[in-house]
């Protein structure tokens, strides 16, 4: 076998990896993919003669990749809010069905979007230190490496990336069948106004978190605490025009005037209960995630 069929068979082999690794980092399957095939790129023009852990060395050509683009998405949001023409988001309402099998099954191993709210909080370097040393067990030495940072350092990185993420942890259910008719109920309940209905389905500590967008966009207070309250605020407005959608492979709802994701509505449950509802409208991180809208 010559040297190009053997590198691609062994990026094929390692190509499932690469996936997980950028689907991390990014939160998105599309740039997941786009960052893999950067990956593929750069092995097909690089000298890989001394290379001697194929596998580690692809892991940080994907990892410097991601790294790039979460620095851009970070400019990027400096810009006005606001619809811009080409923006994913177009393109990512595609109908549930007809998905690609492993496509489908990578997004259900991966993050929930729930962390992929918290991982959108921390600045790149931390997310990258947390993603790599927690998630794939890199050693702190190769990750400041690529940071340009001491490995204590990086450290320190990945450590107030882990705070931040615990302070947000819970044990979520996992039956993603349960998951969808338990979000259908709660909008219809929302739709009819049943304070009671929806009350009996929230935790009492449940919590709705708005990013800054959201806040902006239904000029709200911002988070909303317990089970009455979230209850009113749904029952009076009635999440009118909100449709069910899979939000990067997980039961939730989308806000799409036009087909268009504006908004989109996260559901978090433990024991049957919904504990957090997170609500996203930055375009940035809305049009990153993958939204299936569901008929009916």
């Amino acid at each position: 076998m010559n040297r190009p069929d053997w590198l691609a068979e062994q990026f094929e082999a390692h190509r499932a990896h690469l996936r997980a690794v950028a689907y991390r980092m990014l939160g998105s399957p599309i740039e997941a993919d786009d960052a893999v095939q950067e990956a593929w790129l750069r092995l097909s023009r690089a000298d890989t003669s001394h290379v001697t852990n194929l596998g580690g060395w692809l892991t940080t050509v994907v990892a410097r990749v991601c790294l790039d683009m979460l620095r851009s998405r970070t400019s990027r949001r400096e810009e006005p809010l606001g619809a811009r023409p080409g923006e994913p988001g177009e393109v990512a309402a595609a109908a549930a069905e007809g998905t690609d099998p492993e496509h489908e099954a990578m997004l259900a191993d991966s993050v929930g979007l729930a962390l992929l709210v918290v991982l959108e909080t921390l600045a790149p370097a931390e997310r990258v230190a947390f993603v790599l040393h927690d998630m794939f067990a890199v050693p702190y030495e190769e990750i400041g490496a690529m940071l340009e940072r001491s490995p204590g350092a990086t450290k320190q990185l990945a450590s107030r990336a882990r705070r931040r993420v615990q302070d947000t942890a819970t044990v979520p259910d996992t039956n993603l069948y349960r998951q969808r008719e338990a979000v259908g109920a709660f909008f219809a309940a929302s739709r009819n106004g049943d304070f009671d209905a929806l009350v009996a389905m929230l935790d009492p500590d449940v919590v709705v978190r708005p990013d800054r967008a959201a806040v902006a966009l239904a000029g709200s207070l911002g988070e909303l605490h317990g089970a009455e309250a979230v209850a009113g605020n749904f029952a009076r407005r009635g999440a009118k025009g909100a449709r069910m959608a899979l939000i990067n492979g997980i039961p939730g709802a989308v806000w799409a005037p036009g087909g268009r994701p504006r908004v989109v509505f996260g559901f978090t449950f433990v024991d049957g209960k919904i504990t957090a509802i997170d609500t996203l409208a930055d375009p940035v991180l809305v049009g990153q995630l993958h939204v299936a809208i569901l008929s009916g």
